[in-house]
């Protein structure tokens, strides 16, 4: 966001295409954790089930995430103004302050705070303990299927 533009928000492509890829990569994440989890209660190896959890784990992460940007999609400027005004006070907005990563949209004082309005507060964190969670449980995985090649 340059100087002459502090009330620029998310841009509201990336936004849609964030929320379409988001939804098509959770949906198709699931499908294959179910089936790998089907799999792997045959299988009965702790290879098959790190795999089939970690692919529900990265479901859950990128579900989350994408959760966060619906919220994005569904306010307008309006409805973006209205948010900070409620969250700060009408005589007190300067502008906006909006990343994608960490995901967040803020409202800024005219004394320089930044006030989250629409992003909800948890998002963020469960992101990253899901991501955490989908790197070690992947991790895991990659470790058994190279100790069951041995």
């Amino acid at each position: 966001m340059s100087g002459d533009e502090p009330y620029a928000g998310h841009d509201p492509a990336a936004v849609l295409l964030l929320s379409i890829a988001g939804i098509i990569t959770v949906l198709g994440l699931v499908t294959y954790g179910v089936v790998l989890l089907v799999r792997a209660r045959a299988e009965r190896t702790t290879g098959a089930a790190f795999k089939a959890t970690a692919t529900l784990a990265w479901a859950a992460a990128i579900g989350m995430y994408t959760w966060g940007i619906l919220h994005l999609f569904f306010f307008n400027e309006t409805d973006q103004a209205q948010a900070c005004n409620a969250a700060i006070g009408k005589r007190q907005l300067s502008g906006y302050v909006a990343t994608f990563i960490p995901l967040h949209f803020g409202c800024r004082t005219k004394g320089g705070r930044i006030v989250e309005a629409i992003i909800p507060e948890y998002i963020n964190p469960a992101v990253t303990a899901l991501g955490a969670c989908a790197v070690i449980l992947t991790g895991f995985a990659i470790r058994k299927y190279q100790e069951a090649k041995k």
